[in-house]
């Protein structure tokens, strides 16, 4: 596991923690502009899967300085439905795993600000649904039957464990890398895959706007 903590910012602030499981994600985010936060960040490289996301996010919110937290997950997802492409990005309106759904915070405001800070790209909302594998296949068109609109496999563990811990403000961010007619075991995905790494990088000012407006008052 590791962090990336901002420069410190006044106390009284909730902190906003940024998820993510692989490194090259949170390679992205830690090289990408990170003006504009309003309070303390920590981007969080939780490890693959959402029992490693699980673990992770319960730790580092046993945190006092955390408690109230707000939280994003993040990173790069398949995409489900016909005509995405790698480096559209999907912001969810819930996530979704066996052991139920978690609305997300403030959709259409980071809709707003994504776009804003990613011009050009296509901004996705839908249900964001979990897996324990990556899925390929007809696994698409069954995971797209149920109404989500992309798949990946640490959002919706990051939100639930963050949500259990009390009310906060949580949400899930993706980048698309893998999408219906463009799977990654294609040669030419390679592309769409660097296309994904710089979209995520330009990410995090939005989330901080989101943040800005969202900020739970301390207990």
């Amino acid at each position: 596991m590791a962090r990336s903590p901002a420069a410190p910012r006044p106390p009284d602030a909730a902190p906003l923690l940024v998820a993510c499981a692989l490194g090259i994600e949170h390679l992205a985010l830690r090289t990408g502009a990170r003006t504009g936060a309003s309070a303390p960040v920590i981007v969080l490289r939780t490890g693959m899967g959402p029992k490693a996301a699980e673990r992770s996010v319960a730790k580092v919110l046993e945190d006092p300085a955390l408690q109230d937290a707000a939280v994003v997950a993040t990173g790069f997802c398949a995409g489900l439905a016909p005509g995405m492409h790698p480096g559209d990005l999907v912001v969810a309106e819930e996530t979704r795993d066996p052991y139920g759904s978690t609305p997300c915070t403030g959709t259409e405001l980071l809709v707003k600000e994504l776009i804003r800070a990613v011009p050009g790209r296509t901004v996705h909302t839908g249900p964001l649904t979990g897996s324990d594998h990556v899925v390929r296949g007809h696994e698409r068109g069954d995971l797209l039957a149920t109404g989500a609109i992309a798949v990946d496999m640490e959002s919706a563990a990051t939100l639930r464990t963050a949500a259990a811990r009390g009310p906060r403000p949580v949400a899930a961010v993706r980048v698309v890398v893998d999408a219906p007619e463009h799977e990654l075991v294609r040669i030419s995905t390679v592309r769409g895959g660097i296309s994904a790494f710089r979209v995520l990088r330009a990410v995090l000012p939005a989330f901080f706007e989101w943040h800005r407006s969202l900020l739970l008052p301390r207990r």
